[in-house]
This record gives structure tokens, C-alpha cells and sequence, in this order.
């Protein structure tokens, strides 16, 4: 993998979202944050809305957001627990070519049984699907939930990855999904739940499987390659780490032409009709795939530990150097440095990775949105951040880390 020089990495120009408004988002009625490129620190108690701002910022991006929601649950809730009004987002985002201005919520001519969708306007100009925002916003961000991913299924691994993937390849995502809804018709014929001539549309499903199967594959790997290649490099206090993809089209392409794995693929789908009629279910192919991730030490330690093994500790630190690299690698590939969230990103970690956490995150010159109970925690930041407090619906400016303030 070709080497990333990482002081160079400073000079990449940074994405930063220099004014955020919500309405009936959540726990917002409206509210307006006017900010700078710099890092932006939210604090406030526990349930103030905090976790809700950056949700926000999350949907400036193609998916479902950082909680993977349904549309109609997002929308601010009255006293009854009835959504009055349609939720939206907007933001002005300051890139290499200019600012640019998004807007995104539900699509208001769906029904309420109809499938959710949402709608997106950039520049005022509605686009053709929220895939157009992966060509503009490039976003990384670490949740507390995400603190079991080494322990949970390979499910949301894999989700970890496609995420990660998408920031690389906006396309990434279609090829998911492609591939995820020819899945399901596929079984729906194998169950004989579809009136289409079986096996025409049996063979042209298949025929997509494969290709866009090898289509994901191939991204994964690549990212998995490339990941790894910088995340061994240690970044002290955080640890060294080992990245790779496993499963079957993976597996293949380490050996063959992508055209051979799609052509084995393709046959090997035919062969298990009958199978996977049986078991309910598509038995291989990419969504299968898992992520492994070994902790390789940090300092003059080393050791080759499944991520799995480590302690709680080892793990946020592991997930906080993947995230780190990936950035960086988002600023070499698309030569723009994402925005990064980080929620509660202080829990497990002590005062030494915690400062060298803001350091790298300053050397990459992110806008990376932290948030925290107490403010205290990120005093050492001073005038280089931006500084909110966050109560139930209301986002108010304070010190002493300067910044503008809030609507």
C-alpha cells in the first residue's frame, strides 16, 4: 500500500460546517448554531440534547444517521407523543470549491405505510437521491454504542465497514443496496412468493448478486488493506493495530480476477437454490463477510490480541485509532478532511489519551464535534474549540472556550 505522509495530511483542505439550523428535530423546536472551522465541544447533563445535535449532523450524509432511525421517529414529539410537523436539517458546509448548502428531512408526499424516504436539496436544487450527499460531505464518527463492536455480531461490523467504505466511495452504498434488494427477490422467488417467471428472473438476479457482490467485496477489501496500512502505524498513546476483511468473494479476490470470483459466485448462488429455499435464508455471499481487528500493543509492548480479548479499555482506544486512520485516509483518498463526531468520547479514557485524542484530531485540522457532561474535561483546548451548552432544546455559547454563539 503506497504511504501515507501524515504531517502532509495538515495541508488537506477540511470540511467544517459553519451554520447547523433544526426544526422539530428531536428535542428541537428550531435552533441555529453559527460556528468556524474549529473543533466544536458540546456539553450538558445527560439527556440535554447533545447526542441529538450531532444525530443532526449525521444525516448530512446518505443513511438512516448515527441511530439508525426510522425517518418518522426523528420528528419532535409533543406532549401527547404525536410528531405535529415534518423534521428538517440544513447546514452550510464550507469546502475546497466553496460553501455549499444542504437541506434534508422526509419526503412530505409519503404515506405513513408507505416506505420511508428522504428527500435532499443542495444548493436549493432538489437532488435525485440522498446519494448525492456522499459526493460532498465525507464523515466519520464513534458512538458510545459502538463500544461493543468487537463483541457484538459480524452484522454491524460489517455495517462499521460499509460506513467507513462510503466515506471513501460514495458509491459504496448503492452497490449495498443493490445487491440487498435482489437478495430479498431472489428469496421471494425461491419461496414462491413472487409471480415473475422463476427462473429468467432467477438468473438476472443472480447475475446482479454476483456483480454487485464482487462490487462490495472489492471496496471492502481495498479499504481493509488500506486501513491497515496505516492503522500499525502507532499513534502514542493509541495502539497498534491489525485490519483485515474476511469471507467468501473477499477470500476469492485475493487469488483470482474480479471476473472469475463473479463468474464462481453466479454458479455457486445457482447450485444453492434448494438450499437456501430450505434454510430461509442466503447461506454466502457478502453479507456474510466479517471484520477482524487484532490489537498489535502500543509503546515498546507488543502482542498480537484479538479485539475481542481486550479489555473495555483497549477497545475504545482500538476503535478510537481505527476511526483516526480512517480520517486521515479519507483526507489522502478524497483530499478533503472529513468531519468527525465523537459522543461521549471522554468514557474509558484517561487524561493522557484523552489530550492526545485533541492533539491528532487538531494536527488533522478536523472539525471534529465532541461531546461531554463536564466542560472541564476539555479545558485544555482553549480558544482552539468552540464551546456550546447544550439544556433540553436550547444551545447556548459559554467560556471559556471561545465561540460564537448559538441562534
Amino acid at each position: 500500500m503506497p504511504h501515507i505522509d501524515t504531517a502532509a495530511l495538515a495541508e488537506v483542505p477540511a470540511l467544517a460546517i459553519t451554520r447547523l439550523m433544526l426544526t422539530d428535530f428531536r428535542s428541537y423546536g428550531r435552533a441555529r448554531l453559527d460556528l468556524d472551522a474549529r473543533p466544536v465541544v458540546l456539553t450538558g447533563p445527560n439527556g440535554a440534547g447533545k447526542t441529538n445535535l450531532l444525530e443532526a449532523v449525521s444525516f448530512l450524509v446518505p443513511g438512516r444517521g448515527l441511530r439508525r432511525a426510522k425517518l418518522g421517529s426523528v420528528a419532535r414529539r409533543g406532549s401527547d407523543g404525536i410528531a405535529e410537523n415534518p423534521w428538517a436539517v440544513a447546514a452550510e458546509i464550507a469546502t475546497a470549491s466553496g460553501s455549499v448548502s444542504i437541506g434534508t428531512g422526509p419526503d412530505p408526499e409519503q404515506g405513513e405505510t408507505a416506505r420511508e424516504r428522504r428527500i435532499v436539496r443542495i444548493d436549493g436544487a432538489p437532488a435525485r437521491s440522498q446519494a448525492a450527499l456522499g459526493d460532498i460531505v465525507a464523515l466519520v464518527w464513534l458512538t458510545p454504542q459502538m463500544d461493543r463492536l468487537f463483541l457484538d455480531g459480524a452484522s454491524e461490523r460489517r455495517r462499521f465497514v460499509d460506513r467507513l467504505a462510503e466515506a471513501l466511495d460514495p458509491e459504496h452504498g448503492s452497490h449495498v443496496n443493490a445487491y440487498e434488494h435482489s437478495m430479498r427477490e431472489r428469496l421471494r422467488l425461491l419461496r414462491g412468493e413472487s409471480v415473475a417467471p422463476e427462473r429468467d428472473w432467477l438468473d438476472a438476479l443472480e447475475a446482479r448478486m454476483a456483480e454487485e457482490g464482487v462490487a462490495i467485496a472489492a471496496t471492502r477489501r481495498l479499504l481493509a488493506q488500506r486501513l491497515d496500512a496505516l492503522v500499525r502505524e502507532t499513534l502514542a498513546p493509541f495502539p497498534a493495530a491489525a485490519v483485515m476483511v474476511e469471507g467468501l468473494l473477499e477470500s476469492g479476490l485475493d487469488t483470482m480476477p474480479a471476473l472469475a470470483v463473479e463468474d464462481r459466485f453466479r454458479a455457486q448462488l445457482a447450485e444453492n437454490r434448494r438450499g437456501d429455499a430450505d434454510a430461509g435464508m442466503t447461506q454466502a455471499g457478502p453479507h456474510r463477510s466479517d471484520m477482524t481487528v487484532l490489537h498489535l500493543g502500543s509503546g515498546d509492548v507488543a502482542r498480537s490480541m484479538p479485539a475481542a480479548d481486550c479489555s473495555t479499555g483497549e477497545q475504545k482506544a482500538l476503535l478510537i485509532a481505527l476511526v483516526l486512520a480512517h480520517a486521515r485516509l479519507v483526507a489522502a483518498t478524497r483530499n478533503v478532511t472529513p468531519l468527525v463526531l465523537l459522543d461521549e468520547i471522554a468514557a474509558h479514557l484517561d487524561r493522557e489519551r484523552r489530550q492526545a485524542l485533541f492533539e491528532l484530531l487538531l494536527g488533522l485540522g478536523a472539525q471534529a464535534w465532541m461531546t461531554g457532561t463536564d466542560a472541564e474535561i476539555f479545558a485544555s483546548l482553549g480558544s482552539r474549540a468552540q464551546l456550546f451548552a447544550v439544556a433540553p432544546g436550547r444551545v447556548l455559547g459559554h467560556g471559556p472556550i471561545t465561540g460564537p454563539n448559538a441562534f
